[in-house]
């Protein structure tokens, strides 16, 4: 089995009197791709947002290559490296670039941050030749790329600092299908020459089919299902996770049946 590059245990988080997170645990092996999965509410997105050191669990433990991300980190140094551990591409690009801002510049801002005194020209190059959009993309600014080519600089910005973990969240549900497929094997190429993991955060079930090889299933802040992604979604044993597959739309779909069964469960 290949080391576990990521390990989250018992995580908990509580917002008032609601439990978005509750008593969580999963391992990413190095490499490996996982999906959450849930509905809106389910406490996936506040999982990855602990993950990534955006939220503090009031429970559990959270550790990268063995090592526990845990309490605040003291020092410009240390708040770096611990960033470095794991990155984060969000659902919508747009709103974390800056629009002023070229594509060659959000890169070698990262780079200059993370390792000063270096000449960045060469990776910048690499970067953006690894997410298939070429130094033409160098000199363009976020309005001036699709939502697909926004995508790949988040990615590229992402990858800049060759982080162990890479945090998705919805990360390509914003775009058109045809850009998702494009996207989506862009990720498991890079995931076959880096070794990096994936941790998937999404509801669409045939995201997680496409990319990941474990799945994790949240509903209310808690795991009602786990296992391989194949096994799970094809012999789903939880009611929670059949209605997930359940309410994709398709021939002869009835969405007041589902809408019944969930208000069953």
């Amino acid at each position: 089995m290949p080391e576990a590059v990521l390990e989250v245990t018992g995580l908990c988080r509580t917002f008032g009197t609601v439990r978005a997170v509750d008593d969580v645990s999963f391992t990413l092996p190095a490499g490996g791709s996982l999906g959450i999965v849930g509905e809106s509410g389910s406490g996936k997105t506040t999982t990855a947002r602990i993950v990534v050191g955006l939220e503090q669990a009031d429970e559990g433990r959270v550790a990268v290559r063995g090592r526990a991300r845990a309490g605040r980190v003291r020092g410009r140094a240390g708040r770096l490296a611990r960033a470095r551990e794991v990155q984060m591409v969000f659902q919508d690009p747009y709103l974390s670039l800056d629009p002023r801002t070229s594509v060659e510049a959000v890169l070698r801002e990262t780079l200059r941050l993370h390792f000063p005194g270096t000449d960045h020209a060469a990776r910048i190059r690499e970067l953006l030749d690894q997410v298939g959009l070429g130094s033409r993309a160098a000199d363009a600014l976020p309005r001036q790329l699709s939502g697909g080519q926004r995508q790949r600089v988040a990615i590229a910005r992402a990858l800049a600092v060759q982080p162990a973990v890479l945090v998705l969240d919805e990360a390509v549900a914003a775009l058109d299908v045809s850009v998702q497929a494009q996207v989506l094997n862009l990720l498991a190429d890079i995931r076959e020459r880096t070794g990096i993991g994936y941790l998937f955060i999404t509801h669409d079930l045939g995201v997680v089919r496409c990319v990941t090889d474990e799945v994790v299933v949240m509903r209310h802040g808690r795991i009602v299902e786990s296992g391989p992604t194949a096994h799970v979604l094809d012999s789903p044993q939880h009611a929670y996770t059949r209605l997930l597959l359940e309410s994709v739309p398709r021939p002869g779909w009835d969405p007041d049946r589902i809408a019944a069964a969930r208000r069953a469960l």
